[in-house]
């Protein structure tokens, strides 16, 4: 590591800053004789308006990172784990998963009440087609409501009245010191959040063995197998940012219990399965063997066909 000032990449939102801020702290602890600087990227994602693309839609929050990380011009780069594409991008190495924040999702309401409190016909603005399916799978007449944005963004469609409600990761609201407003943190049993959820991914370049050395002191070994099971699955069945999918590993001493989902925009056929096991790659291929056998290819390729290009 021969530079005095060491860059991080991140994308620039609120959120993302606080995300690499929070990496930059642990990593300087381990290297406290160089300075590390936030580094922010526009991605492609963020300068998309209207739905992700089906195909594809993986690496449009990474890639421009990625890029930046190969041709030398930053040093490492933090991501959300779940924006990170299952496969690898060359002459990159995924070098940490630190520990990780909770994975589930909370529901933020304008009358401060929980699900419970939610009327039919009530909105729900999400982004998520993961969290639509899980909604209308419910039968409780909620109407999701497509909503991008970042979190204080949607936070003022929320008070202005264009929802009555939001779904949001609830590792992002604590990140933002926002988790006050969350009216009920939803159970894994009702929404099962995406493969990665609430994990971040340190890269750096492949051939850098100092910040590899030094990335690896960061490191929580039972955050990165879980998600490893987790991406596993998710490459398993082909999935992308507009494939509605979950999964959520979690480790009891060296045993993986992962659970995946899979499931109709309509809600309407939800697949849900789990498998355990102690090889975090043979948890996550043979969790969607198992449940490509009761349907889940059908159901992505009419997800993803119906998906808007």
């Amino acid at each position: 590591m021969p530079r005095s000032v060491l860059r991080v990449g991140t994308r620039g939102s609120a959120l993302a800053l606080a995300q690499a801020e929070n990496v930059r702290k642990a990593i300087s602890q381990v290297v406290s004789h160089r300075n590390f600087e936030l580094v922010p990227i526009t991605t492609r994602g963020d300068t998309m308006s209207g739905p992700i693309p089906p195909v594809g839609g993986k690496g449009l929050f990474t890639n421009d990172i990625q890029d930046a990380l190969a041709t030398g011009k930053i040093d490492l780069a933090v991501h959300s784990a779940k924006d990170l594409p299952a496969l690898p991008f060359e002459g990159i190495v995924l070098a940490a998963v630190p520990p990780r924040e909770d994975p589930r999702d909370a529901l933020i309401t304008r009358h401060g009440g929980g699900l419970s409190k939610l009327q039919p016909g009530a909105t729900v603005g999400t982004s998520s087609l993961r969290r639509t399916v899980q909604l209308l799978a419910m039968g409780r007449g909620l109407v999701p409501t497509p909503m991008r944005g970042n979190v204080d963004a949607r936070l003022r469609k929320l008070s202005a009245g264009e929802v009555q409600s939001l779904v949001l990761a609830l590792a992002g609201l604590r990140r933002l010191g926002k988790d006050s407003r969350v009216a009920e943190v939803l159970p894994t049993t009702v929404m099962l959040p995406a493969p990665g959820q609430g994990a971040l991914a340190v890269e750096c370049r492949a051939g850098d063995k100092d910040m590899r050395e030094a990335l690896s002191k960061i490191e929580d070994p039972l955050a990165r197998r879980a998600f490893e099971a987790e991406r596993a699955f998710l490459l398993a069945l082909g999935g992308s940012c507009n494939v509605p999918l979950g999964a959520l590993a979690t480790l009891d001493g060296n045993t993986i219990r992962l659970r995946g989902l899979v499931g109709t925009l309509d809600g309407a056929r939800v697949l849900r399965d789990e498998g355990t096991g102690t090889d975090p790659v043979s948890v996550g291929e043979a969790l969607a063997d198992a449940m490509r056998s009761a349907g889940a290819d059908e159901i992505i390729a009419a997800a993803t066909a119906a998906s808007p290009e």
